[in-house]
């Protein structure tokens, strides 16, 4: 079986690390990908928003499934032309994938089918939103409506900083086009956990739990980024709160989508809120989070093929989702100055030392090879995971392993897995 992947981040990279388990595959490749992926598979110089080059590669070489990883080609419409194609790929279609790529669209499919979440309003005219905000109570949560690198919130505790936040999404265009709509949001409190998922259109099968880190710096402070860190299972993700979000929130999505038009096929992952009140969802995206794959997939215990091919298949049903009884964290090494700038091209040291080191992985994000060896080539450069008995013995080991490797301008938080002694 041929695999094409495509992606050229961390996620791409651990999926492509569990792809090369499975028995069923005998060829990998991946567009455009990285330094790391590049060791597993082999890359191709195609964009991953290049979908008429994407589905003549895959037509001619006879690739036999497409995993789409990346949120714009998904949101972009890659898998409906695929699939017109008569090509065989993993994720959500154009008008499926919209539950990620339109904050406002989801937020009203959740207000529509009665599924817990935040109170909003949306916006199209920011002299509207700054209106608004004049008598809603503070602290606020303001998002861009579209695609924005997982960048596009704000939270602003004063009416002055929700102002500036109207400034910078909707009237300078930080995040681009993804600012022409707005969502206005009550601030919610409580631990965030993700929660990923498979789905075939009907069936919702559960992933482990898992929890990231978005702040740049210790404690949480600092701008967000895509993620400096995660680790799975949540010890927050509670049999209770399992069993309330698989009563209102999982399948009930999944039966929106379907009641909507738009069958949903892929993955799922929902951000939770656990507040006083009960789980909320924050966000939905429509396919892996990225540092979260990085942990999860890692302690999947099926072959990533059969769960993907039953996605596809409408099949799901039929199979019996696992994961390892242990834990794993990922500690995100970064160029200093990530996420605003930074400078590339340092080389990287160490990675042999993950070469047969079992229960080690070191995924490529921000890597590029070159004459001289592999080097830096992003904000987020590398994911360090590693897995453990239990989060503390994980992490443990995550930062063990996360001194193995260095590079000029290397940046990490400290304090990855620092609710694990909460728990």
């Amino acid at each position: 079986m041929k695999v094409l992947i495509v992606g050229s981040g961390g996620r791409e990279h651990a999926l492509a690390a569990s792809v090369a388990k499975s028995p069923r595959v005998d060829k990998i490749y991946c567009a455009p990908g990285n330094a790391g992926i590049g060791q597993i598979a082999e890359c191709v110089p195609i964009g991953a928003m290049e979908f008429g080059k994407i589905t003549a590669f895959a037509k001619e070489r006879g690739i036999d499934l497409t995993i789409v990883g990346m949120d714009d080609p998904l949101v972009g419409g890659l898998v409906d032309e695929m699939e017109a194609a008569g090509l065989r790929v993993f994720g959500p279609t154009k008008s499926a994938a919209i539950l990620e790529g339109s904050k406002a669209f989801s937020k009203d499919l959740m207000k529509k089918y009665k599924i817990p979440t935040a109170a909003y309003e949306n916006f199209d005219d920011p002299k509207a939103a700054l209106s608004y905000l004049e008598t809603a109570r503070m602290p606020v949560v303001l998002k861009a409506d579209g695609l924005a690198l997982g960048k596009g919130v704000l939270i602003c505790n004063t009416l002055e900083e929700a102002r500036e936040g109207v400034k910078t999404i909707m009237e300078d265009k930080k995040f681009g086009t993804a600012g022409n709509r707005m969502v206005v949001e009550e601030f919610m409190t409580g631990r965030e956990v993700s929660v990923l998922s498979f789905v075939d259109g009907k069936t919702i099968q559960i992933m482990s739990s898992a929890q990231d880190h978005k702040r740049a710096q210790d404690g949480d402070q600092g701008l967000n980024t895509g993620g400096m860190g995660t680790f799975s299972p949540s010890p927050f993700y509670t049999e209770e709160v399992d069993a309330f979000c698989r009563s209102h929130i999982y399948q009930a999505t999944v039966d929106a989508m379907a009641a909507e038009g738009r069958p949903f096929k892929g993955v799922i992952f929902f951000g939770l809120m656990l507040t006083e009140e009960g789980p909320r969802v924050l966000e939905y995206n429509a396919r892996f989070g990225d540092p979260e794959a990085q942990v999860v997939l890692p302690r999947m215990k099926n072959d990533i093929i059969d769960v993907v091919e039953a996605c596809i298949d409408g099949t799901l049903d039929k199979i019996d989702l696992q994961f390892e009884d242990n834990a794993a964290v990922c500690v995100v090494l970064a160029s200093e100055g990530y996420p605003v700038s930074y400078e590339k091209g340092y080389l990287i040291k160490g990675l042999e030392r993950f070469e047969n080191t079992d229960g080690y992985y070191c995924f490529h994000a921000g890597t590029k090879q070159t004459e001289e060896g592999i080097v830096t080539n992003g904000g987020r450069v590398l994911g360090v995971t590693a897995k453990g008995a239990d989060l503390k013995e994980a992490r443990e080991h995550a930062y063990e392993a996360a001194e193995w490797v260095s590079f000029d301008n290397k940046y990490m938080r400290k304090d990855i897995g620092r609710a694990i002694d909460e728990a």
